[in-house]
């Protein structure tokens, strides 16, 4: 299913390191093998963002081998001590990724800024220009990089793959300005890929949602702390 303001991008980078939560205990890492829909998620907003919108993860295609490599690192704690640690990643990573963007229903006060058009022309404009911000896959130290790309282009390493599952994992987060809760939660899920896609649920779909901490949400204003996608696009348009 395509929908609307619908994007198709291609991530890779050298490393990958989309963390298993409970691998951290004692300061080890160890990565999911496949990215989870937050990082992806991380990674669109790092293309084009701005609170007027949330992207929605619809699927990722898994294009090259899943292979691991462990590195020993030495983190520096808050004191400045610092002590090493096995960090296992995930190497020479690449992905096809399709999302799409909604209006973020919980931001009234940006209503002013909801101009459909000029946010999908405004974000497949910066892809093309590899992104507005950093890309990181699912760690600062694993730079990646985008460009546009057909979703079905190319051969994977997993397209005659019938099925392959990868147990419960992270989904991703829900925060209160996406949520109109004011808590954090967690959601997991079961992922299954098939012919190297795998389709995501959307976050209010996710049977496992579990609370960590209370949250607020952070305030914006058109205008002052946010900038209207009218002055972004004529600046752009400008460039």
């Amino acid at each position: 299913m395509t929908f609307r303001n619908c994007i198709d991008f291609k991530v890779w980078g050298e490393y990958a390191l989309f963390t298993d939560p409970l691998t951290k205990i004692g300061g080890e890492k160890y990565s999911y093998p496949i990215p989870t829909y937050q990082a992806l998620k991380g990674i669109v907003e790092g293309i084009y963002w701005k609170p007027t919108i949330t992207w929605v993860i619809d699927k990722v295609r898994i294009m090259k081998p899943i292979c691991t490599q462990s590195k020993g690192i030495k983190p520096r704690e808050n004191d400045g001590s610092s002590e090493l640690s096995l960090y296992t990643y995930l190497s020479n990573v690449e992905y096809h990724c399709e999302a799409h963007f909604v209006f973020n229903e919980h931001r009234p006060e940006l209503a002013q800024d909801r101009n459909e058009n000029k946010h999908y022309f405004m974000a497949k404009r910066i892809l093309e220009k590899g992104g507005r911000r950093d890309i990181f896959l699912g760690a600062r130290e694993c730079q990646g990089y985008v460009e546009p790309c057909g979703f079905d282009s190319g051969t994977g390493a997993y397209d005659s793959l019938e099925s392959m599952k990868f147990g419960v994992m992270l989904h991703g987060l829900n925060y209160p300005d996406e949520t109109g809760r004011k808590v954090l939660e967690a959601r997991l899920w079961q992922p299954e890929m098939r012919k190297g896609i795998i389709e995501f649920c959307t976050p209010d779909a996710c049977p496992i949602v579990r609370k960590l901490r209370s949250m607020e949400p952070k305030e914006f204003e058109l205008n002052h702390s946010v900038q209207s996608i009218e002055f972004d696009y004529s600046e752009e348009e400008g460039k």
